[in-house]
């Protein structure tokens, strides 16, 4: 092998401003089916069986020699100034993809976009029984499952649906009070979508239920046109409207296999967006730590505290002191559970344990405690069917769907990332599609029977993981004890204080605030954390809906510039290999005398395809400014490495075809290095390959260099 020396170093030996054989690699490589292009170069001073740059055992030589031709071998070779050596190189074609019809390469894309893990290969080859109990297994996961279900499990499972039912029942009441509905419509969400979900759901520790941030969007929407004081009837049929419409809106995601627009909320515009929201819930909930009768319905920050602090006259010492308290006692017990796992059920128990203690102290003491507001009256029975109350015309029909849309998408976002979680986490793998149908089926569902917008909790499910949960059983002892309490509990709530479900609120939704994360994403991408920080001002200053449209605006905006302004950067040769890297990135990569070569890092489209030009041909204007001031060799050819351009359209044709005319008129070459098999068909399909040429298109950055070099020699 020889080593390669300074690219731009002048040496005599060399025919001037062309690159030689030694300088660019090695050693050339044979390859199958090559097509040889014999050239004569002068290699430059080495010492005999030296190796400068060290072997590379993943070269195999090819040396055209007496009875060594098709013979594969390493070697090395003692080369003298006067050394000519004659080599074999081998250049491969570059192959346009098979002939496909315009309806195949359709069918092809349609299911690589929605149809990407093939979810129909189990039916292959089965027979039509078989076919039937996997389409059974397939929609009901129950069927998958149950089968094999055994007292031990069923054991397990009873032991963690009693748990989370502890912290379902207390926070079913509080984010009902949080989207401004009457507590028992949280007990009511609490019963039928876990039964739901526990036949179509995929995720065996997925807590199903009411949660904080899609209740307060819904709480936030509904109250800006409609008052629940005013106008209780309206603001039931805008909710489960609302509900029905996020259960129709996520099941056709899942149906039509549209995961992917939920990707749309990355996970900085959450971080920022959940904060928010945090802050926003935790202020809110003053009015019932402090005992305010009179409180503002707004959700900024200005006017939250403004209002706490206007109403001061209204503050009931027994009810704040009471109410931080047990907010100090939950916070407490949230801290054990994430300091010691072990003592998850501490946090588990602690909100049902505060409901308990509140009531009985102001049951013994309500004469002396009656400065503290209660929950009242709650209506002992099931679910009440609420279908005739769907509202499908009139002038609140728009913002019923609107809510929905956003509702929907919030909640179905944390079920999947949550579901997700435990799944990767306990080693086995929840379908996004099936997910979405069944929580979308389970809103559809609740919407009829007195529910508003549910989906699986984090808090609860980290609490059924925890406690042992083997599969979505679980969900049905849950709801089994929302049921007992539905119709045998509910006189026992009459005096429980509304301070302690503030105090739950605000110890649920601290959790939120993951200020972590926002840190993380400064030191990794501060783009990211703009965004991030967009969502959580736009939450608190302005509204929860336009904070959270501000932080999509802002994800789109990342996402469009990533697309207009793609990376590109001038490669140069990794000494003692084939390989090209940017020149910027490392510092051993050599420049090639007489090339620029450019890689480019994403499809050409016409959002982009006028910034490549313009930017290709800044890059060359520089390197011969580079060259100028260094007393380099002149350019004389443009390489494009393609390996990156996984597409082209009709722009980034015509792109490709204005550069090389603009190039061919300062006497400069261009040559296109590996592209992919759609970019090729295009580029066929378009002509342009005819005004390429043999010498245009290659297979890799590699052969373009040494065949091109080696014509200019010939």
């Amino acid at each position: 092998m020889y080593s390669i020396i300074n690219m731009y170093k002048p040496n005599p030996k060399v025919t001037p401003n062309l690159p030689t054989n030694s300088q660019l690699y090695p050693s050339t490589t044979s390859y199958i089916n090559p097509k040889p292009l014999h050239f004569t170069i002068t290699t430059l001073n080495s010492p005999p069986h030296t190796n400068h740059m060290g072997l590379n055992s993943n070269r195999v030589d090819h040396f055209s020699g007496s009875g060594h031709a098709n013979q594969q071998h390493t070697s090395t070779v003692p080369v003298t100034a006067e050394t000519i050596t004659t080599t074999s190189l081998a250049v491969h074609s570059v192959c346009l993809p098979p002939q496909t019809s315009t309806l195949r390469k359709l069918q092809h894309r349609l299911s690589e976009i929605f149809l990407p893990d093939d979810p129909l290969h189990v039916f292959k080859n089965q027979s039509r029984l078989k076919k039937l109990l996997l389409a059974l297994q397939f929609f009901f996961p129950i069927f998958d499952w149950a089968p094999n279900y055994s007292f031990a499990l069923l054991r397990s499972d009873v032991v963690s649906g009693l748990t989370i039912a502890s912290l379902a029942i207390p926070q079913g009441i509080s984010y009902a009070k949080l989207a401004n509905l009457p507590p028992i419509i949280g007990l009511y969400s609490s019963f039928v979508p876990p039964l739901i979900y526990s036949v179509l759901g995929s995720s065996k520790h997925l807590a199903v239920g009411p949660v904080s941030i899609a209740s307060l969007v819904m709480g936030t929407m509904l109250s800006e046109a409609v008052s629940f004081n005013h106008d209780p009837g309206l603001y039931l049929k805008l909710a489960f409207t609302a509900t029905f419409f996020a259960g129709v809106f996520q099941a056709s995601l899942g149906l039509l296999r549209l995961g992917f627009v939920i990707d749309f909320l990355s996970k900085a515009t959450l971080i920022g967006f959940m904060a928010g929201a945090a802050v926003i819930v935790s202020l809110q909930q003053l009015k019932g730590l402090l005992g305010i009768t009179h409180f503002t319905t707004k959700m900024q920050l200005l006017p939250v505290l403004s209002s706490a602090i206007e109403h001061k006259n209204e503050w009931s010492w027994q009810t704040y002191v009471m109410g931080f308290c047990f907010l100090a006692f939950l916070l407490t017990t949230r801290h054990i559970g994430m300091r010691k796992p072990k003592l998850f059920w501490v946090s588990a128990a602690a909100p049902l344990v505060s409901v308990v203690l509140s009531t009985i102290l102001v049951t013994l003491f309500k004469s002396k405690l009656h400065g503290i507001a209660t929950i009242g009256h709650l209506t002992k029975g099931l679910n009440p069917p609420s279908s005739n109350m769907l509202y499908f015309h009139g002038q609140y029909l728009g913002l019923a769907l609107k809510t929905g849309i956003i509702t929907g998408i919030l909640s179905l976002t944390e079920g999947i990332a949550v579901g997700r979680t435990f799944a990767a986490l306990n080693d086995y793998q929840v379908d996004g599609n099936k997910e979405m149908i069944a929580i979308g089926l389970m809103n559809m569902a609740g919407s009829c029977s007195s529910c508003y917008v549910t989906t699986g909790s984090f808090s609860r499910s980290a609490v059924n993981a925890n406690a042992g949960a083997k599969t979505v059983v679980s969900n049905i002892v849950m709801a089994s004890t929302v049921l007992v309490t539905l119709l045998f509990l509910m006189p026992l709530f009459y005096y429980t204080p509304n301070l302690i479900l503030a105090a739950i609120i605000i110890t649920a939704v601290i959790g939120l605030m993951d200020y972590q994360s926002a840190i993380r994403l400064w030191k990794v991408d501060k783009l990211d954390f703009v965004a991030c920080l967009s969502s959580f001002f736009g939450v608190l200053m302005i509204s929860v809906p336009i904070g959270l449209a501000i932080a999509v605006g802002v994800s789109v905006f990342k996402i469009l510039l990533h697309v207009t302004r793609p990376n590109t950067g001038v490669l140069g040769n990794i000494p003692g290999t084939q390989i090209y890297q940017n020149v910027s990135r490392y510092r051993e990569a050599r420049r090639v005398p007489c090339f620029v070569i450019l890689g480019i890092e994403s499809p050409i489209y016409f959002a982009n395809s006028t910034y490549l030009q313009e930017r290709i041909l800044r890059w060359i204007r520089e390197e011969e400014e580079w060259l100028a001031a260094n007393n380099g060799s002149s350019l004389k050819c443009v390489v494009i490495d393609m390996t990156a351009v996984t597409g082209i359209d009709t722009s980034g044709l015509a792109m490709v075809k204005e550069l090389k005319k603009r190039l061919e008129k300062r006497s400069l070459q261009l040559a296109l290095a590996n592209p992919a098999g759609s970019v090729m068909e295009k580029l066929h399909q378009s002509s342009i390959l005819e005004s390429f040429g043999l010498e245009g298109v290659y297979l890799t950055v590699d052969e373009a260099v040494v065949d091109i070099s080696s014509s200019w020699k010939a």
